[in-house]
């Protein structure tokens, strides 16, 4: 079974090519977020930062019996959706997205979106330092990044996703 985790900072478009490609692959799609929620994987909300404070090892461990279980049932393969997905150990995921956004549109989105401006601010920061990329790199993950300022890109992107993920190890 094939693990592919998509990470990046919220707005530049996780979700959008998590669940295309979850689709074109026929793989199963996990939001990581709705599951952090729902099996209380935080220790607290930040009302100042507008978020949950995430126990990452707590998640890891989950995120990983998320993976058996879909191993389990057969599934062709699992993507997983969330700024955190890189946090999964490189050993247990065959690839990494990272999405990438222009700062402008990013700011335009998450403005879309409501968030506050010193939320916007924490953001444009974490894409201006590329927090999720350093990590994922850090974790030692196989990366591929994705601009997905202009949404025409997708169908060339998803044909290399394909190619790599049909090499034999």
């Amino acid at each position: 079974m094939k693990t592919v985790l998509v990470t990046g900072t919220p707005g530049t478009g996780k979700t959008v090519i998590a669940k295309k490609l979850s689709l074109l692959l026929n793989y199963a799609y996990f939001d990581v977020a709705q599951f952090i929620k729902k099996a209380h994987l935080y220790s607290k909300y930040d009302r100042k930062r507008a978020c949950y404070v995430v126990e990452a090892k707590k998640l890891v461990r989950e995120l990983l019996k998320v993976r058996e279980k879909a191993l389990k049932r057969g599934e062709k393969g699992i993507i997983f959706d969330s700024h955190m997905s890189h946090f999964l150990p490189c050993s247990k995921a065959d690839l990494c997205i990272v999405t990438r956004c222009a700062l402008k549109t990013l700011s335009q989105r998450l403005t879309k979106r409501g968030y506050s401006k010193s939320k916007i601010r924490e953001n444009l920061d974490a894409e201006i330092f590329d927090t999720c990329l350093v990590e994922a790199v850090d974790n030692r993950h196989k990366i591929v990044a994705f601009d997905t300022t202009k949404k025409k890109n997708f169908k060339l992107f998803s044909k290399r996703i394909i190619r790599i993920l049909n090499r034999r190890p």
